[in-house]
């Protein structure tokens, strides 16, 4: 029987990292980003690691038809705890199905989808490779491939910015770090990720930052209002579009579209 390593971290991740104010800008930033690629619902998405739905629940509640596609059961559970909190016609539309993203291909049954989506899990892979080719395979020609993963570029801000200057040095050739679950996880750059998904027949039409001044700041455990939260969203928003900006974010964020 095979180890469900996320078990212990589902509460956290789900109530805790996702709760916070980055958090929330993570998933209002990304799903912006989503929507000015992806076709009208109700197009298909599946979502490999999808975990507890943040990134992919929105998209339902949009009318898209949602897979969400997680090889942990505890992740799993915690999602259906959320989608029962939606509305009939949403949950209607989010079908579960529990598999490893290296055998997506399988576990859906050979069926393409008009996006696939994979966000925030290639950095804790050993091996991202077999990931990688379930994603661009298992999307439909002319179908969207959307990829978040640490920016390697942007990797000695942080330390920098809470003066630990010793690991700043260090971070500017590193590739891996400790991230906001406390597990080790590894970077990329866009080039080469672009470079990765092009090889296995998808092609980069455009990329954005995720997490720059929500990054730098220390707003764990601050309590925004609503208003102020949504200021910040706005404002990483724009950042993510621009250069220099986008390329101190800490994490980027990917779009391909797959060759016909």
């Amino acid at each position: 029987m095979v180890e469900d390593t996320w078990a212990a971290l589902a509460d956290q991740f789900a109530d805790g990292a996702y709760a916070t104010v980055k958090g929330r800008v993570r998933t209002y930033v990304m799903h912006r980003q989503l929507l000015e690629h992806l076709p009208a619902a109700p197009a298909s998405v599946l979502d490999v690691g999808g975990g507890a739905g943040h990134q992919s629940f929105p998209l339902a509640r949009a009318g898209y038809d949602v897979t969400l596609l997680d090889p942990s059961a505890a992740m799993l559970d915690k999602a259906r705890q959320r989608l029962r909190q939606l509305r009939a016609e949403v949950r209607d539309r989010v079908t579960f199905v529990e598999a490893d993203g290296a055998d997506a291909e399988e576990a859906v049954g050979g069926r393409r989808f008009d996006a696939v989506l994979c966000h925030g899990v290639l950095g804790y892979l050993e091996r991202p490779e077999p990931v990688l080719d379930q994603l661009c395979r298992c999307a439909a020609p002319g179908g969207l491939v959307s990829i978040m993963a640490g920016n390697a570029d942007a990797a000695a801000v942080r330390p920098a910015m809470e003066r630990r200057w010793e690991d700043a040095l260090e971070a500017f050739d590193a590739r891996a770090e400790i991230g906001v679950l406390g597990l080790p996880t590894r970077a990329g750059t866009v080039d080469e990720l672009g470079e990765a998904v092009r090889s296995r027949g998808v092609e980069p039409v455009q990329w954005y930052g995720v997490w720059l001044f929500v990054d730098w700041l220390d707003l764990s455990g601050a309590d925004l209002d609503p208003a102020e939260t949504e200021r910040v969203a706005a404002v990483e928003l724009e950042a993510g579009r621009r250069d220099p900006y986008r390329r101190l974010s800490r994490v980027f964020h990917l779009v391909g579209r797959k060759k016909n």
